[in-house]
């Protein structure tokens, strides 16, 4: 079985956690010519670190998203980056556009042309079509069901074909919705959607009675000429959703996809956190691999369970089995009991654990030389300072036999002593006890106390971790059943 898993990468972040945890493909946008303007994207010279990355994952695949509605002006900036995207080691590019197709062709010979969900080709007919003019592969509109590509597969079967399998879904025609343009002049189709669909709307009446009945779920939109068609509107903490719809998840039913001619499995999520793509494509990548006949379906669940840590909505199959699915609406926000607390580099060698060890040492020797230089009183006062203020002496690392030394990128708040969780590519996760980790300032080998976004740390531990592992920490406001606007 050679079924692609292709996974979102919003920033070189994201991508090298795309590839490490196990996607065969990753797609990014570039610039202002993709649909998710508001993803970091890719600028400057982070070309060199995408060629890095490729090369530390030979075999793999990247995608570029060039899936905007192109204006003559959008088009002639295309043009005079040219330059830039060649830069770039793109194996292929998602257009939407037609008339990007003959300056694709031009100037990237060697790129495959993937036509974008958003031409919404859902037809045999289309298919064909493309496939005239020098496309390799569509990306399938959402709202095609699993009959239909096997229809469309038979009908051109040298046509690959690409379809979403999980991630956030719209209340649009393949996504082109219209409401973030009217109401805020940002269209969708530039890539500046606003995501007006999950804004904080008040709900005008009586605004306690308005608000106790939002909160039940019980209070619905039903236009007059659509009878017996229910919306519902959500009021939540400090938010109310309006046409919000059910998240795609198809991880239990990727054997019908595969057998109704699905190429490559597709994630959503450029502008997801590092979190939600390592836990999503690991969890696909499982899968797949399970229907290969590479790990058993047992190996693989604990993986696929984890998909319900990471932020989500209630989700369903979307238009696959039955429209019905699709069409009904749910609150907007989304949620998850963890928080990713760090990311978790190299492996330090030998020599640079021992160089850590030895600052730590030297560092120990000159805080007793200034006490033994003290005068009694004061080194009695100083000891006493220490007693009541022990972060302004910590202890130092020392040697354990056993213990390695890792880099670390922390991203909140870790506590020294507090229950920390390990992931990586392919162990679910561990919990480590506080006995099993210490973070070490690299910079003079003290013990730090705590961490947080831009402290320079090590982590060392007896615990042996993956290339690629991260730490997650449970989210002390996060509640069981209840909706939080959380912003992830």
């Amino acid at each position: 079985m050679s079924i692609e898993l292709l996974s979102p990468a919003g920033n070189v972040e994201k991508l090298y956690y795309a590839y490490a945890y196990g996607a065969d493909a990753a797609y990014i946008g570039l610039k202002k010519f993709s649909l998710r303007v508001k993803a970091d994207n890719f600028y400057e010279d982070e070309y060199k670190k995408v060629i890095e990355l490729k090369n530390q994952f030979p075999g793999r695949r990247l995608h570029c998203a060039l899936n905007i509605s192109f204006h003559n002006r959008d088009i002639d900036n295309f043009l005079q980056n040219i330059d830039y995207f060649k830069a770039y080691p793109i194996d292929a590019f998602i257009v939407q556009d037609i008339g990007m197709v003959p300056i694709l062709q031009k100037y990237f010979p060697e790129a495959e042309l993937h036509v974008s969900t958003q031409a919404s080709c859902v037809n045999r007919e289309a298919v064909k079509m493309y496939k005239s003019m020098g496309f390799k592969r569509v990306v399938l509109g959402r709202e095609v069901t699993l009959k239909e590509i096997r229809e469309i597969k038979d009908a051109v079967p040298d046509v690959e074909l690409e379809a979403f399998a999980h991630g956030a879904m719209c209340i649009a025609y393949a996504g082109r919705c219209l409401m973030s343009a009217y109401l805020t002049a940002r269209s969708a189709q530039a890539g500046a959607c606003s995501h007006t669909c999950r804004w904080d709307f008040d709900v005008l009446a009586d605004p306690a009675k308005a608000k106790q009945i939002a909160e039940t779920g019980a209070l619905v939109l039903e236009e007059k000429k659509r009878p017996g068609e229910y919306f519902p509107i959500y009021e939540g903490d400090d938010f109310t959703a309006v046409l919000s719809s059910k998240d795609l998840r198809m991880v239990e039913h990727l054997d019908d996809m595969i057998k109704a001619g699905v190429d490559s499995i597709k994630i959503e999520g450029r502008m997801k956190s590092v979190y939600y793509v390592a836990l999503v494509t690991r969890a696909y990548r499982k899968a797949l691999d399970a229907l290969d006949g590479k790990i058993s379906a047992a190996e693989a669940q604990p993986f696929v369970d984890e998909l319900e840590n990471v932020s989500h909505r209630e989700s369903g199959t979307g238009f696959y089995y039955n429209p019905a699915d699709a069409d009904k609406c749910v609150s907007g926000a989304t949620d998850s009991r963890y928080i990713l607390a760090a990311e978790i580099g190299k492996k330090l060698s030998v020599q640079e654990q021992e160089n850590v060890i030895a600052l730590g040492d030297e560092h120990e020797k000159q805080v007793q030389k200034e006490l033994e230089e003290m005068h009694p009183e004061a080194r009695k006062a100083r000891l006493k300072d220490f007693e009541i203020h022990p972060d302004k002496n910590p202890p130092v690392a020392k040697n354990t036999e056993g213990w390695f030394m890792y880099e670390l990128k922390p991203l909140n708040m870790i506590k020294a002593g507090e229950k920390i969780e390990f992931i990586s590519p392919d162990v679910v996760s561990t919990k480590v006890i506080a006995d099993d980790w210490l973070l070490v300032d690299p910079e003079n080998g003290t013990i730090r106390s705590w961490v947080c976004d831009g402290h320079l740390s090590v982590l060392y531990t007896k615990v042996p971790l993956q290339e690629g592992s991260l730490i997650r920490i449970e989210d002390p406001d996060y509640v069981p059943g209840k909706i939080r606007n959380s912003g992830r």
